[in-house]
């Protein structure tokens, strides 16, 4: 029997609902940590996990045997649950309803980690929503604004 040889990089973004600042630094490297968890327990071996005080970037590869969908499924449920664990004032923590998960060229990974890297910097200057349409535009993905925030 053939082998199935797959090596698909995936920079998935998201924010919480209504890009609510609830990612505060006591529990920002947990929650990454934990996103990375959540990755490697699906086989989509995480990367680099990152972002800022509302939202989050993964890079990681898309296991052979999982749709996205199911891995964006299991990211934010397990790790909305558990953000509620964290602390009483987290107990209203809720990922948004979409995502965006875009393709990387294998040459442009290092790329991608340092992105995600320099989030905090980065958001001194631009804002969520500002990057996130950036990154519609880059990929030429068609969207109807309307529906992109919740």
């Amino acid at each position: 029997m053939g082998q199935s040889l797959v090596k698909n990089y995936l920079h998935i973004v998201f924010s919480t609902k209504e890009r609510a600042d609830l990612i505060q630094p006591p529990y920002e490297n947990e929650l990454h940590s934990y996103l990375g968890g959540i990755c490697k327990n699906m086989e989509c071996d995480p990367v680099k996990v990152g972002g800022y005080i509302d939202h989050i970037h993964i890079l990681c590869t898309l296991s052979k045997k999982i749709a996205l969908v199911t891995l964006i499924e299991e990211i934010k449920s397990h790790s909305s649950k558990w953000m509620k664990t964290r602390d009483g004032s987290l107990k209203n923590f809720y990922w948004q309803n979409g995502y965006g998960a875009f393709s990387i060229n294998p040459s442009q990974v290092d790329t991608v980690i340092a992105y995600i890297a320099d989030q905090h910097a980065h958001h001194s200057k631009i804002t969520f929503q500002d990057e996130y349409k950036a990154f519609l535009k880059k990929y030429n993905v068609e969207y109807d604004e309307r529906y992109v925030w919740d």
